[in-house]
């Protein structure tokens, strides 16, 4: 008789749950505690959100704006002491998925990851980013969020030189 309350549990539990609407079934369903807090209206739901945006954390700065086909994506490292890195490149998105590539600096293609209201750059990146920086400084472990959403503050970052990163130039 001991399993009889836990078969209760179970079935009023199965019972209790809502059917999936047809915009959920198609997306990448988020797992454990980032489910729960999705759910929750904890963190937003990055298949939900647009990248585009100002970021930034301490001194590092990244924009993203919007093209025809892609985004374009500007960054911004500064270290002090001439120690930064700066470029701009492409983006495109495949769920939490980002593909940030850097034309200028060849080479310098790799994948980033989106969470809602932030962008991380790998721990790592490609020996070809190294164009992009001055000294020791580098892009990899970059970790900003979202200061706005709006598309005209994006495009007005510029790096040390005052060249704007996002204009689409």
């Amino acid at each position: 008789m001991k399993r009889g309350p836990v078969l209760v549990l179970l079935l009023l539990a199965a019972c209790s749950r809502q059917p999936e609407s047809p915009k959920q079934a198609k997306a990448a369903p988020a797992t454990g505690l980032e489910a729960a807090a999705i759910e929750a209206g904890v963190i937003p739901d990055p298949n939900g959100a647009d990248i585009a945006g100002l970021y930034a954390l301490d001194t590092d700065r990244m924009c993203v704006v919007p093209t025809a086909t892609a985004y374009r994506i500007g960054v911004y490292v500064d270290y002090g002491e001439d120690q930064n890195c700066g470029g701009s490149g492409v983006v495109t998105r495949v769920g939490e998925t980002l593909n940030v590539d850097f034309p200028t600096a060849p080479g310098c293609n790799f994948d980033a990851r989106f969470e809602g209201d932030r962008i991380a750059f790998p721990g790592r990146v490609p020996d070809g980013c190294a164009k992009l920086c001055s000294n020791r400084a580098s892009l990899a472990a970059l970790d900003v969020d979202r200061l706005s959403e709006s598309v005209s503050e994006a495009s007005t970052l510029r790096d040390a030189k005052g060249k704007l990163l996002c204009n689409g130039g």
